[in-house]
């Protein structure tokens, strides 16, 4: 303990003013109690923290922002890593790069980005933190025209399980620099990332139109035809939703972002914009940070969230008239039923290039239930399973890591082995190098194999 106090690292215990604070995450149905938490503001913190607890055989968990569903980034009674505090974003102007710190939400990351004209894929949901969204791939609204935001990381720095500062690139600890890029936080601690960035903005074009519900399988339909022909520059979620406002009537809409000229932009949408008579109409010219941040209206933090997912090769009529019907009876008035495109740049790159695997075009559903009152847990998470069990024959190979929630292993099957499919066996290899003893395991964990004795 003396060492790391020793490092000027900030240690908390329960009981402290901070802990409560720190310990929370963005899901309000996580509460687990550490029993210390580190504060890292850099490299050097964190070999003091991963030292102290392999001499004291504590559990070890990395948070970043706190914004994975399932609560892995917090442990109960062992030793998490607090990177929250590391918020650094140095852009070179002249390479287009920046070396960003693993407390960054993606918001923030913005912010200092495009005050050069920059960015990179970023989540959809700004407060994000940037750190787990690449670790575990990184959808984004700009996937389609820049890939992943794991496809462009340049390198990482990264604390192993032994201790050591490590760069991991193309030319140094390249098998660790592949696994990085969608294995998660399997092989160690990222203390900063350095991104390729791109000119994009400042005005771009995004928003959403909503139509009354009984259209929303025309809506889906439209959606699914629209995202057949959009260019890389064009990004679009069909969303199911309620209305904010009372009576919380069911919606249908298309959310979109093209990042391309104006033009394009409004000949692309064309259809969309003609279609029906919407009840919401907001699809405008406005800043890239303000598109990214597009619906964080509808994950407050702290709420109670419950997750399903599954990637779709299309997007057949039986599955829409599933997904309409089902939603209807959803619970809670801030659940959401996403199809995010998957299509573009991100499709192009090989399979085995990242840890990543997802690379055919298609859909991924996302079903993320939020609701604010304990009360109602055992009824939206039950809505929950059971709209995902009425879509499964719809369903394609893979899942995305991100968005996994805790319970996905009693459902049957290895969902971290159908996560990384092909790449699998490769990131066994890997985490078996770099981390042999599995200290990295409150995660979606891939463990190591097991020594020939």
């Amino acid at each position: 303990m003396s060492t790391l106090q020793d490092s000027g690292a900030l240690v908390l215990r329960p009981g402290d003013p901070e802990y409560d604070e720190v310990r929370r995450v963005h899901n309000g149905m996580i509460d687990k109690r550490p029993a210390l938490i580190v504060r890292c503001r850099n490299a050097e913190h964190v070999v003091a923290a991963l030292r102290l607890a392999r001499e004291d055989s504590l559990e070890v968990s990395v948070r970043g922002c706190g914004h994975n569903v399932a609560g892995r980034a917090v442990c109960h009674g062992g030793l998490m890593i607090d990177l929250n505090l590391m918020k650094s974003a140095v852009v070179d102007q002249r390479e287009r790069t920046v070396r960003a710190e693993p407390g960054l939400n993606w918001g923030e990351f913005n912010a200092a980005t495009q005050a050069h004209g920059l960015a990179v894929t970023g989540g959809t949901i700004s407060t994000t933190g940037i750190a787990g969204l690449t670790l575990g791939g990184g959808f984004g609204w700009l996937m389609g025209k820049f890939g992943f935001a794991a496809d462009n990381l340049i390198s990482a720095e990264v604390v192993t399980a032994q201790g050591e500062i490590v760069t991991a690139s193309a030319d140094q600890h390249p098998d660790l620099f592949w696994a990085l890029r969608g294995g998660g936080g399997n092989f160690g601690v990222v203390t900063a990332f350095t991104f390729r960035l791109y000119p994009v903005g400042p005005l771009i074009t995004g928003g959403f139109n909503f139509w009354p519900y009984e259209q929303a399988v025309d809506v889906l339909k439209l959606f699914r035809e629209e995202s057949a022909k959009i260019s890389d520059d064009m990004s679009l979620v069909a969303a199911l939703v309620r209305s904010p406002e009372a009576p919380h009537q069911p919606l249908a809409g298309i959310i979109a972002c093209h990042a391309g000229p104006e033009a394009d932009a409004e000949r692309e949408l064309a259809t969309i914009r003609s279609f029906g008579t919407p009840v919401v109409e907001a699809i405008v010219r406005k800043p890239y940070e303000d598109v990214n941040a597009q619906y964080d209206f509808g994950f407050p933090d702290r709420a109670l969230n419950y997750w399903k997912s599954s990637f779709m090769r299309d997007l057949p009529d039986p599955a829409i008239e599933t997904m309409v019907a089902d939603f209807d009876r959803c619970p809670s008035r801030m659940s959401i039923m996403m199809i995010e495109d998957i299509h573009g740049a991100a499709t192009r790159v090989p399979v085995t290039a990242t840890a990543i695997p997802h690379r055919s075009p298609g859909f991924n559903l996302l079903i993320p239930s939020v609701w604010l009152d304990p009360s109602q847990t055992g009824a939206n998470v039950a809505w929950t399973r059971s709209t995902f069990e009425h879509l499964l024959p719809f369903f394609a190979d893979g899942r995305y890591v991100n968005y996994l929630d805790d319970d996905e292993a009693s459902r049957g099957g290895d969902p971290v082995r159908a996560a990384y499919g092909v790449n699998y066996e490769r990131l066994v290899d890997v985490k078996t190098h770099y981390d042999p003893d599995n200290l990295f395991h409150l995660n979606y964990n891939i463990p190591p194999r097991r020594a020939v004795s």
